[in-house]
């Protein structure tokens, strides 16, 4: 993939949920907050997404294993930094990230459809569909404006609703944990750091037209999604629709980082097979089982932006950034040799302070 190809297969991975739920966040913090906490969000995202490019690029400068084939692209870079330790604990935390993620666009989904029934009574994510959905919610919330709001209100700013909004602009900018997979798979994954500085743009360009037209037309009668509160029934069905198409599709995504940490787990053969259909139904069982469980998106949604992502997203890629950037200076960027050691936190200190 070339890097304007891959930054538009970056806004449909990562856009979604977060662009119906990010209106209701806007109106808890207040407009000025929430446009400050978008802006935010994205700035800080954008530089860890080019914080994780630059690791790849050490990876696979230094361990020429990771040229070719790696399954756990994101797992390796807290290897590769820090120890084995911390690989396991960055594929626990990967893996409630995506199983999360996956649960909550389920219930997205399963929320759209179940809308579109009881309108109908009866009756499917690539970038274009974002657009389509932007435009529409734009449309509709603008022509709603003069029709609900005489009639709204603005909840007062409580600290609680901040750091859940806070959870919802993670959870809306954390795509992060899929980022080394789709960079692999780029024709020159050094160009990646333009990609993802376009995709946030386009993304934040989405995020804060939205929320703003919301937050003037709705205020405080949004719900967890923006959908709802769109007055004209056929636009609200048609953004239904590609909503749910978006995540179902984008679930594809979604579940390739815990499929293959379940495969590798059970050793199941990289070829398709009985034993690899059995695992993958498994994984969608847990989702459905799960999605069940916890049937209010919302709730999920602030839970895992606010948690795991948050480490995903903000955490992880600065502190292996850190650890493999003074490892590449110390052995001068030379090939890794299997007696390599891990760097020490006092040669960190070291390095960084000369």
């Amino acid at each position: 993939m070339g890097w304007i190809v891959t930054s538009l297969f970056i806004v449909g991975e990562t856009a979604g949920g977060g662009l119906v739920a990010m209106p209701t966040a806007v109106v808890s913090t207040g407009l000025l907050g929430g446009i400050i906490l978008i802006i935010f969000g994205a700035l800080i995202c954008t530089y860890t997404s080019y914080q994780l490019s630059e690791n790849w690029t050490i990876l696979q400068a230094r361990w020429p294993e990771y040229r070719n084939y790696c399954r756990k692209p994101y797992p390796s870079m807290g290897y590769r930094a820090i120890g084995p330790r911390f690989k396991t604990f960055v594929s626990i935390c990967l893996d409630v990230t995506m199983f999360g993620t996956a649960v909550v666009f389920l219930l997205l989904a399963a929320k759209n459809i179940e809308n579109i029934l009881h309108v109908y009574g009866r009756i499917h994510i690539d970038f274009c569909y974002l657009v389509l959905i932007v435009v529409l919610i734009l449309i509709n919330a603008s022509t709603d404006i003069s029709l609900c709001s005489p009639h709204n209100a603005y909840p007062s700013l409580q600290p609680t609703k901040f750091f859940l909004s806070f959870g919802t602009v993670m959870f809306a900018f954390g795509g992060h944990g899929a980022f080394p997979t789709i960079q692999h798979d780029m024709e020159k994954p050094y160009l990646f750091k333009r990609s993802t500085f376009l995709a946030f743009t386009i993304i934040t360009l989405m995020y804060i037209t939205v929320s703003v037209v919301g937050y003037i037309a709705y205020g405080d009668s949004l719900l967890d999604s923006i959908i709802p509160s769109l007055q004209n029934v056929y636009i609200q069905q048609i953004v239904n629709i590609l909503i749910t198409l978006h995540v179902i599709l984008a679930l594809t995504i979604v579940f390739n980082p815990i499929n293959q940490e379940f495969e590798e787990l059970l050793r199941v053969p990289q070829e398709f097979g009985l034993r690899r259909f059995l695992t993958r139904t498994a994984m969608m069982t847990a989702t459905i089982f799960a999605a069940e469980t916890i049937p209010e998106f919302g709730v999920l949604l602030d839970l895992v932006g606010g948690s795991t992502i948050t480490l995903m997203a903000l955490i992880f890629p600065s502190i292996f950034n850190l650890f493999l950037y003074a490892s590449d200076q110390k052995h001068s960027g030379k090939l890794a040799t299997p007696s390599e050691k891990w760097i020490t936190i006092s040669e960190l200190e070291f390095i960084y302070i000369l």
